[in-house]
């Protein structure tokens, strides 16, 4: 057998294993089933690559996104280790070739949907493989208790029939005590090892800050931070707009989003990692294999989703060890702005249903009719032929798809993108002596900033409902500029490639899923209502409040976020207050205990967490607090 500790030198450059890293590695290497809970950056692939490569045969991998996977396979194939991802739109013929290449071209590595594992063909192929390890990451979509529940995770155990005797490791950077047992039960795990390291950075404070003028106190911490910086707004627009403004004030910042090409975020992120601009304003696409150790502050200007979100996007700062930041900067407007999309972002079940049918409708499906071919699908055409909010409709997309009822390949919403490449006076020119095309060129000037300094993503159905053409009039102008080099026009191959995965049911087919809909929309609430409690709470420890929420008893109080810098040295130990009253009712929840003991609310949840830390007391399922 190889030796694992020479495998994490020749391909990491690491020089020892990690704790707790070293002992998930010694129980998978002993074929034991593992929960491992490692915050952002805690280096959770490692715990299953190094198992793999040690073993005989092939780790199956499930994870929820493509560019994820892509990410990892990327990765791993420079180090020369083979691995290889599935992915949707491969006809039966490639995947054929793809599992002779894995049985028989000594793959390491294969990586895998939850969704693609629901076929039949697929799981007779993996019954085929010689497999040493069961790999899920993201294991918290697992739970309905979870940030992001997806119930596509729900069948993974299909795996466990498959493979029986592989072991199985589960891993997440953010879980609950109740989505860990959810995973557990689910994967019908037995004997199942628990690995969890602390939520709690010694070395990052978390501070929030209620001001009205945002952008203020933003130029206020570029002003006093030497060192890069991460800035997260909630909308693409936001992150161009505020890179913007800190360039007008003599910052160098970059932006980035998942509307940006390839080229484009690739540009921006070696800008970034460079520091020939230490600053990146982004959306929360920006994320994966962010590993850059010197960031000093992760700014939040828009607030999070969800408390999961907010530690991941916070964690990335300060991982070198060094005293780090986590800025959040909220007024009542944001928190107003935040419980209106709470209330509107989500479409009802009657929505879903009509969304549903109208598919069918869209493309003359019969009831009881299943047809295999994919069908072209554009979701601004559809929406504005049956007039509907296009964020619904993407939301209803993604919940059919997570239920397996439609599947919809990587190109949705992919768009053509323009460029110009004739100079601005050029372009006037052109534009006064055509007639035809100067609507158009008019309106692409108007509408896409920086078109001519790089390629801008556009959407010809749109255009053609500005000017008043049909859509196809605005495809041939396009394409006329571009063979007469006033533009460089990539018309976007096709739209997005929509399959129905089961016959026409219409409300029957929505009516079975209603339940897993109507869990994951209450799911999305609550966590966007727990992260309003976090940031409206501004008299317990930021620290304190996030260790709470995962049931991590690591400290009292931090010491150096904004709540510790304000209320130093004004609170009182009521602990034996406490110790007392639980006694007597062997289980209490905090609002119990407030009721009943004369203190500040404040002070009773420092002290429960100091109780929590020094192992006196335990919290069970149902936010109780008890006695050991």
């Amino acid at each position: 057998m190889a030796n694992p500790l020479q495998i994490l030198k020749t391909y990491w450059n690491h020089d020892s294993f990690r704790a707790p890293q070293d002992k998930i590695i010694e129980a998978v290497l002993n074929t034991k089933n593992v929960i491992a809970l490692l915050p952002t950056g805690g280096g959770k692939s490692v715990c299953f690559q190094i198992p793999a490569l040690v073993k005989e045969g092939v780790c199956i991998v499930v994870s929820p996104l493509i560019a994820l996977m892509q990410d990892q396979v990327d990765s791993l194939n420079e180090k020369g280790i083979k691995a290889l991802a599935l992915v949707s739109g491969t006809d039966q013929d490639e995947l054929i070739a793809q599992f002779d290449n894995i049985r028989f071209g000594n793959y390491k590595f294969l990586y895998l949907s939850p969704e693609r594992l629901q076929s039949t063909f697929i799981q007779e192929k993996i019954k085929q493989l010689h497999v040493n390890l069961i790999a899920i990451d993201e294991a918290h979509c697992i739970s309905e208790w979870g940030h992001d529940f997806r119930p596509s995770y729900r069948n993974i155990k299909v795996l466990k029939t498959l493979k029986p005797d592989a072991p199985i490791i589960a891993l997440t950077a953010t879980a609950t005590k109740k989505v860990i047992e959810d995973i557990s039960d689910s994967l019908e795990l037995k004997g199942v090892s628990i690995f969890k390291k602390s939520f709690y950075r010694e070395n990052l404070a978390y501070q929030f800050f209620n001001t009205e003028d945002k952008l203020q106190r933003l130029l206020q911490i570029c002003t006093k931070t030497k060192a890069p910086i991460i800035v997260y707004a909630s909308s693409r627009n936001r992150t161009k707009e505020i890179a913007n403004f800190l360039n007008a004030n003599n910052f160098k910042a970059s932006y980035y989003h998942g509307g940006l090409t390839p080229s484009q975020k690739q540009a921006s992120f070696d800008n970034w990692i460079s520091e020939k601009t230490p600053i990146i304003v982004a959306t929360n696409a920006f994320g994966m294999g962010i590993d850059k150790s010197n960031v000093r502050v992760v700014v939040h200007i828009d607030l999070p989703n969800s408390i999961e979100n907010y530690i991941q996007e916070a964690g990335r700062a300060g991982r070198d060890g060094k005293k780090a930041f986590s800025a959040v900067l909220y007024n009542a407007n944001d928190i107003r702005i935040s419980l209106e999309k709470i209330k509107n972002a989500f479409p009802s079940i009657q929505e879903i249903k009509s969304i549903y049918k109208s598919l069918f409708q869209n493309y003359q499906i019969a009831n009881g009719e299943l047809l295999e071919d994919s069908f072209e699908f554009n979701l601004l055409e559809f929406c504005n032929t049956y007039t509907y909010n296009s964020p619904k409709v993407d939301t209803t997309l993604r919940l059919l798809h997570n239920n397996g009822i439609v599947d919809i390949s990587n190109n949705y919403n992919k768009k053509s993108t323009v460029q110009f490449l004739a100079t601005s006076n050029q372009v006037l020119n052109y534009s006064k002596a055509n007639n035809t095309s100067s609507k158009l060129i008019k309106l692409l000037l108007r509408s896409y900033g920086g078109i001519f300094e790089q390629e801008t993503k556009i959407n010809e159905f749109w255009l053609s409902k500005k000017i008043g053409i049909l859509s196809f009039k605005v495809v041939a102008i396009l394409e006329q500029l571009h063979s007469e080099e006033i533009i460089d026009y990539k018309k976007a191959t096709k739209n997005a490639d929509l399959y129905f995965l089961i016959p026409r049911e219409d409300d029957k087919t929505i009516n079975s899923i209603s339940k897993n809909i109507t869990t994951y929309i209450q799911q999305k609430i609550k966590k966007s209502e727990e992260l309003l409690q976090l940031v409206k709470n501004d008299e317990v420890c930021r620290s304190s409040q996030v260790l709470t929420y995962f049931n991590d008893a690591a400290i009292a109080t931090c010491g150096m976020c904004d709540v510790c810098l304000k209320n130093k040295n004004s609170f009182t130990n009521i602990s034996s207050n406490i110790i007392t009253y639980l006694k007597n009712q062997q289980q209490a929840s905090s609002h119990q205990i407030c009721n009943h003991i004369s203190s500040t609310e404040a002070n009773v949840l420092v002290n429960l967490q100091q109780l929590l830390s020094e192992e006196k007391i335990s919290i069970n399922n149902f936010n109780q607090y008890y006695i050991n």
